[in-house]
């Protein structure tokens, strides 16, 4: 594993013990190569309440990418959609010790506009 994944690792275990102390929900953040993903956590952090992601049918159109800011948008908007329906008004936001900028500032912008507060 490069040294550069260890220390994003190393971030994001800081974030999720943090967030498990305050018992918050969680959105966590999750990129690969090819998919953009977003789960929301229980406070104890053992299970999902919902998720969203570039891989759900009608969330991006075919043939446009699946890891760019419009897909990250829409998965944004999509994560928050299932939150209000749920019941979830106010998160605390894990961004998998990725750098706030980009897909993941997209993401959590479009949730933010769709109504979940962090």
């Amino acid at each position: 594993m490069h040294k550069k994944n260890l220390h994003r690792i190393k971030k994001a275990t800081k974030t999720r013990s943090k967030l498990r102390e305050l018992g918050v929900p969680a959105l966590s953040v999750h990129k690969t190569g090819q998919h953009l993903y977003a789960q929301i956590f229980a406070g104890d952090g053992k299970s999902t309440l919902v998720s969203a992601s570039t891989k759900d049918k009608g969330l991006v159109a075919d043939g446009a990418s699946r890891t760019n800011i419009d897909a990250a948008k829409a998965v944004g908007a999509a994560i928050a959609e299932k939150a209000k329906k749920a019941g979830i008004e106010s998160v605390g936001f894990d961004r998998s010790g990725y750098i706030y900028h980009g897909k993941v500032k997209a993401l959590a912008e479009a949730a933010r506009e769709a109504g979940l507060k962090f």
